[in-house]
């Protein structure tokens, strides 16, 4: 996740298959929560960025659902992790999940702890699913990543922009950052460099890669 002054990074899980090519979770996640293997992946995904950024200065996120910060065991294997390799000022956790947020004291539990350890928090995906100001206003978070659907017609879609442009107003004025996912050439970059976005991501600024 990159704009030209500040490299951040989003570690993903991927299956890489014997020719080299790479699976993703849009495959099989889904079914790894259905035969309980769902938290094994977090955990591998964790560890292996951990130990990875731990040699580097560079900021990375990593992606948690609700069912992860729910998982008192899984929580327990972060603060771990923070605690083994003393990098929290280098961690971003992105809340990801397309279903409501019942749990608000769970999660705002969750955020805070991890902020004190010197995380910070995102909320992944923002405008689409369970995405409302409401909840916003309750959890102390750091980063909005505005959703790719918006952004990828941003220069031509007016009602993109207009979507877009009230959850720039409503960060700002939180203190919250912005980042515009899903930024696929130049003139979506300069739309939302125009329009105040804080941060980029996407293929034209930078594509996977193997770690």
């Amino acid at each position: 996740n990159i704009n030209e002054k500040n490299d951040k990074f989003e570690c993903l899980i991927r299956i890489k298959q014997n020719d080299g090519t790479f699976i993703t979770p849009f495959h099989f996640l889904e079914l790894s929560k259905k035969i309980k293997l769902y938290p094994q992946l977090t955990r591998i995904v964790i560890s292996k960025s951990f130990k990875h950024f731990s040699k580097t200065n560079d900021e990375f996120s990593i992606n948690l659902t609700l069912e992860d910060i729910t998982n008192q065991d899984t929580v327990r294997y972060i603060t771990h992790k923070l605690e083994k390799y003393k990098i929290a000022k280098q961690v971003i956790f992105e809340i990801v999940e397309s279903e409501g947020i019942d749990n608000f004291e769970e999660v705002s539990q969750f955020i805070n702890t991890m902020k004190e350890y010197g995380c910070k928090v995102a909320i992944d995906d923002f405008g689409t699913g369970y995405s409302n100001f409401e909840y916003l206003m309750k959890l102390n978070v750091d980063y909005i990543k505005i959703d790719g659907s918006f952004i990828k017609n941003i220069d031509t879609n007016s009602q993109s922009e207009l979507i877009s442009d009230l959850i720039i107003t409503f960060a700002k004025k939180q203190g919250i950052s912005t980042v515009a996912e899903f930024v696929h050439n130049q003139e979506v970059l300069t739309k939302v460099k125009d329009m105040g976005i804080d941060y980029s991501q996407g293929f034209y600024l930078g594509e996977p890669k193997e770690i």
